[in-house]
């Protein structure tokens, strides 16, 4: 029989014995504990997420948890690379993103579809308690992206852009230069774009698939109802109006325009008029600058006068009484004058335009402090209307002036009902 006095030491015995933990779960040796991490799901997932998704692995904070796409294929590729990251198959997968959603143990989401969904998928996302990381363009119309700043303030949400440029330094630089009046005072801001197009074909009908190797009906989304094409769901789908935003200007523009907002201090607003030329669109802000949407044949073809081609991807221009500095996805920055020479840091050539990982680090960080991150909800507003009436000033062969407080178009009742689109009942 145990007595009371062997029972009592053997229990303090017990207690004396040291106890072994992981440093991991400890979140010591430059680990992060699993309980501080902040977890992840992924909602449409094709060669830009994937790119981006490989980025935020590599961050000790975050865990991708799940991943959500309409197609098979793309769901377990995307688990092979989650799981073969972490070493395990923890990653679960779902077709239906609105089961990823309802989880209550997801912080953030990683939105990545086509175009079409974006804001819708935001919106929901936000709703359902997430923090958002979209790609770009976040909404189709003008109206969409009011709703999605709209929803994030009403929900509390951090919201970032899928704008990367914001966070890479020789795009840093450029504004900085801008903006500390380097350049003397502004005049002219160049935003490289695709050439517009408007396409309303369809493709060839081809059978549909099977619903659990591509939900075509959620594919779809709120975009108008069309035969299924297996070119959409490769990624054929940009360029018809339907699924891509603002007659493609939006490609491009909605990072090299959104980096002329910035140097020209006007986050917080839009051009007012947006004239279409033969090849440009010329954006007239109230301060007297203007920004052009310069059209390119092919992204790395012959850009005219107005471009140093060597600059590779996204280039923008900034001029100023005293002089222009221009840059682009090569890290490479040029300036007109000597003097401007100094201003530049050798250091910022090192990242180039399409590494996501500083925007997703300040996403991830704007999460953690609840502050609002560099291409936050209302900066992607503003830019991303701005695209727009551009887009539609193209469109309509006219020019148009838009009031920067309702974002309505001034005596145009056409441009005004293109601010949106009907969308279809995909639930």
């Amino acid at each position: 029989m145990t007595t009371r006095r062997q029972f009592a030491q053997s229990a303090l015995g017990a207690f004396a014995a040291p106890m072994f933990l992981p440093a991991a779960a400890l979140g010591r040796d430059g680990t992060v504990a699993p309980s501080e991490k902040i977890t992840l799901g992924v909602i449409g997932i094709g060669p830009r997420c994937t790119y981006d998704l490989t980025a935020m692995l590599k961050l000790p904070d975050v865990q991708c948890v799940a991943i959500a796409d309409v197609q098979a294929s793309r769901r377990d590729a995307g688990k092979k690379l989650v799981d073969g990251h972490y070493g395990n198959s923890d990653c679960k997968l779902y077709s239906d993103f609105r089961e990823l959603l309802d989880r209550k143990d997801i912080d953030a989401v990683l939105i990545a579809t086509g175009d079409r969904w974006h804001a819708t998928a935001s919106m929901l996302a936000a709703k359902a308690g997430k923090d958002v990381y979209s790609e770009k363009p976040c909404g189709l119309t003008i109206e969409l992206c009011q709703q999605l700043a709209d929803t994030m303030k009403a929900t509390g949400r951090i919201f970032q852009a899928g704008t990367q440029r914001r966070s890479v330094p020789n795009f840093q630089q450029a504004v900085r230069i801008a903006q500390q009046g380097k350049l003397g005072k502004l005049k002219t801001l160049y935003a490289s774009v695709y050439i517009p197009t408007l396409d309303n074909s369809w493709l060839p009908p081809e059978p549909t698939p099977a619903k659990d190797v591509c939900d075509w009906n959620l594919w779809l989304g709120p975009a108008p109802w069309r035969p299924y094409n297996s070119q959409y769901v490769a990624g054929k789908w940009r360029g018809y109006y339907d699924f891509d935003s603002g007659a493609r200007l939006l490609d491009w523009g909605a990072h090299t325009l959104d980096l002329c907002q910035w140097a020209n201090d006007a986050d917080a607003t839009v051009p007012v008029t947006y004239e279409p030329t033969e090849n440009q669109i010329l954006c007239r802000y109230a301060n007297g600058v203007t920004a052009v949407l310069d059209f390119l044949a092919t992204p790395f073809g012959d850009r005219g006068p107005n471009w140093v081609t060597r600059l590779g991807t996204c280039p923008v221009r900034f001029v100023g009484e005293a002089g222009s500095i221009e840059t682009g996805d090569s890290g490479e920055t040029v300036v007109s004058a000597d003097s401007l020479k100094g201003e530049l840091q050798d250091a910022a050539a090192k990242v180039k335009g399409l590494d996501v990982s500083e925007h997703a680090r300040n996403f991830f960080d704007s999460i953690r402090t609840r502050k609002p991150t560099v291409a936050n909800a209302e900066v992607m507003r503003n830019s991303h209307v701005a695209c727009h009436a551009a887009a539609l000033a193209w469109i309509l062969k006219r020019t148009l002036t838009i009031d920067p407080v309702t974002m309505q178009f001034v005596n145009d009742d056409e441009a005004n009902r293109l601010k949106s689109r009907p969308a279809r009942d995909w639930s």
